[in-house]
Protein backbone atom coordinates (compact mmCIF):
# COMPACT_ATOMS: atom_id res chain seq x y z
CA UNK A 1 0.00 0.00 0.00
CA UNK A 2 1.25 3.63 -1.16
CA UNK A 3 2.10 5.88 1.53
CA UNK A 4 1.03 9.67 1.15
CA UNK A 5 3.01 11.98 2.81
CA UNK A 6 1.30 15.27 3.74
CA UNK A 7 2.23 18.28 1.47
CA UNK A 8 3.09 20.28 4.80
CA UNK A 9 5.87 17.60 5.77
CA UNK A 10 7.42 17.61 2.79
CA UNK A 11 7.78 21.43 2.41
CA UNK A 12 8.36 21.90 6.48
CA UNK A 13 8.82 18.84 8.18
CA UNK A 14 6.68 20.29 10.92
CA UNK A 15 3.19 20.75 11.93
CA UNK A 16 1.15 23.68 10.65
CA UNK A 17 0.98 26.74 12.49
CA UNK A 18 -1.86 29.10 13.78
CA UNK A 19 -1.88 31.23 10.42
CA UNK A 20 -2.38 27.93 8.42
CA UNK A 21 -5.59 27.20 9.97
CA UNK A 22 -6.93 30.82 10.75
CA UNK A 23 -6.49 31.01 6.82
CA UNK A 24 -8.64 28.25 6.12
CA UNK A 25 -11.22 29.03 9.22
CA UNK A 26 -11.96 32.68 7.51
CA UNK A 27 -12.88 30.86 4.48
CA UNK A 28 -15.18 28.57 6.09
CA UNK A 29 -16.86 30.91 8.01
CA UNK A 30 -17.17 33.26 4.48
CA UNK A 31 -18.96 29.70 2.95
CA UNK A 32 -20.89 29.41 6.51
CA UNK A 33 -24.15 31.86 5.52
CA UNK A 34 -27.23 30.21 2.34
CA UNK A 35 -26.84 33.47 0.91
CA UNK A 36 -23.05 33.64 0.54
CA UNK A 37 -23.00 30.64 -1.17
CA UNK A 38 -26.10 31.43 -3.71
CA UNK A 39 -23.46 34.32 -4.30
CA UNK A 40 -20.61 32.01 -4.60
CA UNK A 41 -22.99 30.00 -7.36
CA UNK A 42 -24.03 32.33 -9.32
CA UNK A 43 -20.91 33.79 -9.93
CA UNK A 44 -19.54 30.34 -10.20
CA UNK A 45 -22.58 30.18 -13.13
CA UNK A 46 -21.93 33.89 -14.41
CA UNK A 47 -18.62 34.34 -14.52
CA UNK A 48 -17.89 37.83 -13.93
CA UNK A 49 -20.72 40.03 -12.81
CA UNK A 50 -21.53 43.54 -11.92
CA UNK A 51 -23.07 44.00 -8.14
CA UNK A 52 -26.17 45.93 -10.04
CA UNK A 53 -26.77 42.41 -11.54
CA UNK A 54 -26.23 40.42 -8.70
CA UNK A 55 -28.73 42.68 -6.50
CA UNK A 56 -31.33 41.53 -8.63
CA UNK A 57 -30.18 38.19 -9.37
CA UNK A 58 -29.79 37.58 -5.78
CA UNK A 59 -32.54 39.41 -4.69
CA UNK A 60 -31.14 41.74 -2.09
CA UNK A 61 -30.58 45.53 -1.36
CA UNK A 62 -26.85 46.61 -2.32
CA UNK A 63 -26.81 47.43 1.02
CA UNK A 64 -26.72 44.32 2.22
CA UNK A 65 -25.21 42.23 -0.72
CA UNK A 66 -22.00 44.56 -0.04
CA UNK A 67 -21.81 43.20 3.19
CA UNK A 68 -21.97 39.23 1.99
CA UNK A 69 -19.57 39.75 -0.68
CA UNK A 70 -16.94 42.01 1.74
CA UNK A 71 -16.60 38.65 3.52
CA UNK A 72 -16.02 36.92 0.89
CA UNK A 73 -13.25 39.46 -0.48
CA UNK A 74 -11.46 39.28 2.73
CA UNK A 75 -11.65 35.54 2.65
CA UNK A 76 -10.15 35.82 -0.87
CA UNK A 77 -12.83 33.48 -2.53
CA UNK A 78 -13.77 36.06 -4.63
CA UNK A 79 -12.22 39.12 -6.55
CA UNK A 80 -12.94 42.67 -7.18
CA UNK A 81 -12.85 44.98 -10.31
CA UNK A 82 -13.95 48.27 -10.69
CA UNK A 83 -14.60 49.45 -14.03
CA UNK A 84 -15.61 53.44 -14.59
CA UNK A 85 -18.38 53.73 -11.42
CA UNK A 86 -19.19 49.77 -11.14
CA UNK A 87 -17.58 46.61 -9.33
CA UNK A 88 -17.42 43.33 -11.31
CA UNK A 89 -16.95 40.66 -9.09
CA UNK A 90 -15.61 36.95 -9.95
CA UNK A 91 -14.76 33.92 -8.30
CA UNK A 92 -10.93 33.35 -7.09
CA UNK A 93 -10.80 29.63 -8.66
CA UNK A 94 -7.60 29.29 -7.09
CA UNK A 95 -8.57 29.80 -3.36
CA UNK A 96 -11.57 27.87 -4.18
CA UNK A 97 -9.67 24.95 -5.90
CA UNK A 98 -7.34 25.30 -2.45
CA UNK A 99 -10.28 24.33 -0.25
CA UNK A 100 -10.22 20.60 -0.88
CA UNK A 101 -6.76 20.24 -1.95
CA UNK A 102 -4.26 17.97 -1.53
CA UNK A 103 -2.65 19.89 1.26
CA UNK A 104 -5.59 20.89 3.32
CA UNK A 105 -7.22 17.05 2.71
CA UNK A 106 -3.74 15.74 4.06
CA UNK A 107 -3.29 17.30 7.25
CA UNK A 108 -6.80 15.68 8.07
CA UNK A 109 -5.57 12.50 7.18
CA UNK A 110 -4.13 9.71 9.20
CA UNK A 111 -0.62 8.57 9.07
CA UNK A 112 -1.23 5.37 10.79
CA UNK A 113 -2.39 2.23 9.44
Amino acid sequence: MKTIIPIHEVKTNSAPNDSFFETYEAKFKALADRKRLQIMYELTQRGKTCVCDLCEIIDMAQSKLSYHLKILLDANLITKEIIGTWSYYEINNAAVNGLLSEELCCIFRSSRS
